[in-house]
């Protein structure tokens, strides 16, 4: 055989143990190359160009591994989501055999990025093409991956010191508004976390196949100093899970355990992850903070520590401007004490898409609605821009933005591109 003829790939593989399963990196990649199911997320070797997007945003960095092997034995999708682990390193030894020359350099020629098809000759807007991968530059230091997600790592204890309702006590537990506020408790064990972090959770027991569950990722809904000032603790928002993506009946392991805790029990933590969706912490920033459901976890983290801030007289101003939008009233977390905060502290702007009678508003309505505010915020070069929620809301709230700059005569792409390279549009959904 002539071994010259013997195309070499280096494909990029995500390593399933380490993987917390957030969608950063399919929510990031441009040509649609990574995909998921109920288990694990996969990079399509016939799609993937190498562009890297996906590599920085990972928390975890389980996305950056590679394996060289002949082209036509690349793994293909099927075999990655039954992965437990990733597959061994070929051999050079392994790799002759199969026709390898030694030295042989793996083909990863980029190809030209395959974009959505277009529609009405303009091709679709991609919305994470804004999306910043570096801080905001006064952000505080995250430490982030103290505790490892692999059985041979150490993961941390905590105690659950709080477990409380979130949504209107009126509806049916374990219905669809069923979302909680939990409290946990790390001890004299050190667990640094910022706003914007989150943390994974550990669901005891094994899933459907016997394998173990993965770890849930959820965002940090406290303040650096803790949920209680001074305690070494953290909040989590979290909804009782009881359908699929596709709204079939299905029971969120993770989601349903953590709902269910009891004050007292332990749970089993890894993380902190994320070093990019984090606050500015120099004086006079303003916040923008775009949410809907548990995408207010790190909105409830910042606000609060702005709050504590201003109550210690060390904030020393800038705008905080929250849309916060849910289905409807009795659905969105935090409700009342939103309601509680100084209208001269924060700028509140509700969206309800469900509500009797009314026609269907979201975020992207609100913030149309305050465009003449938005329009002078998108030329502060001292505004920070937060999204978190569902994927769905992500291209909306982005296509808000340009309108509001294109309104107000200003050069999108100019103004798109400075909010993603200089960490200040931050776009955490899944």
């Amino acid at each position: 055989m002539d071994m010259t003829e013997i195309h070499v790939i280096k494909q990029h593989l995500i390593d399933p143990e380490i993987c917390i399963r957030c969608n950063t990196c399919e929510a990031t990649c441009p040509v649609g190359a990574i995909t998921h199911d109920s288990m694990n997320y996969v990079v399509d070797a016939g799609k993937c160009n190498f562009c890297m997007d996906c590599i920085s945003p990972c928390p975890t960095g389980s996305i950056d591994n590679w394996r060289t092997l002949p082209r036509v034995k690349a793994y293909s999708l099927e075999a990655q989501l039954g992965w437990d682990e990733l597959p061994p390193e070929l051999t050079p030894e392994e790799l002759a055999a199969q026709g390898v020359a030694a030295g042989a350099v793996p083909d990863i020629e980029p190809i030209a990025p395959v974009l959505p098809a277009a529609m009405n000759g303009e091709a679709l807007f991609n919305s994470a093409r804004y999306g910043a991968t570096l801080p905001p530059w006064s952000a505080a230091h995250a430490y982030t991956n103290l505790y490892g997600p692999r059985a041979a790592e150490q993961s941390i204890t905590a105690t659950v010191t709080g477990n409380v309702r979130v949504t209107e006590v009126g509806q049916e537990a374990g219905s669809d508004y069923d979302t909680h506020h939990i409290v946990l408790d790390f001890g004299r064990m050190p667990f640094p976390v910022l706003e914007g972090q989150s943390i994974g959770i550990l669901a005891p027991g094994v899933d459907a196949s016997g394998r173990p569950h993965v770890a849930r990722q959820y965002s940090v809904a406290s303040p650096r100093n803790g949920e209680r000032p001074g305690y070494n603790n953290v909040s989590l928002t979290v909804k009782r899970v009881l359908e699929d993506h596709q709204g079939r009946p299905a029971r969120g392991a993770a989601s349903n355990y953590m709902c269910d805790l009891q004050v007292g029990d332990r749970v089993e933590v890894i993380g902190p992850f994320g070093a990019s969706f984090l606050m500015p912490n120099h004086p006079r920033s303003n916040i923008v903070m775009i949410c809907t459901g548990t995408g207010s976890a790190p909105m409830r983290a910042m606000t609060e520590w702005r709050r504590r801030l201003r109550k210690s007289d060390k904030f020393e101003g800038g705008k905080l401007m929250l849309f916060f939008g849910a289905r409807t009233q009795q659905e969105l977390p935090y409700f009342g004490p939103l309601q509680s905060l100084p209208k001269d502290f924060i700028d509140i702007n509700f969206a309800f898409s469900r509500t009797p009678g009314a026609p269907r508003r979201y975020v992207q309505d609100a913030m149309r609605e305050r465009a003449a505010d938005l329009a002078l915020l998108l030329q502060d070069a001292g505004s920070y821009f937060y999204v978190c929620g569902l994927k769905s809301m992500e291209e909306g709230v982005v296509l808000a933005l340009r309108d509001v700059a294109q309104q107000a005569g200003l050069d999108w792409e100019a103004v798109g591109a400075a909010l993603k390279s200089e960490g200040r549009l931050h776009l955490e959904t899944y």
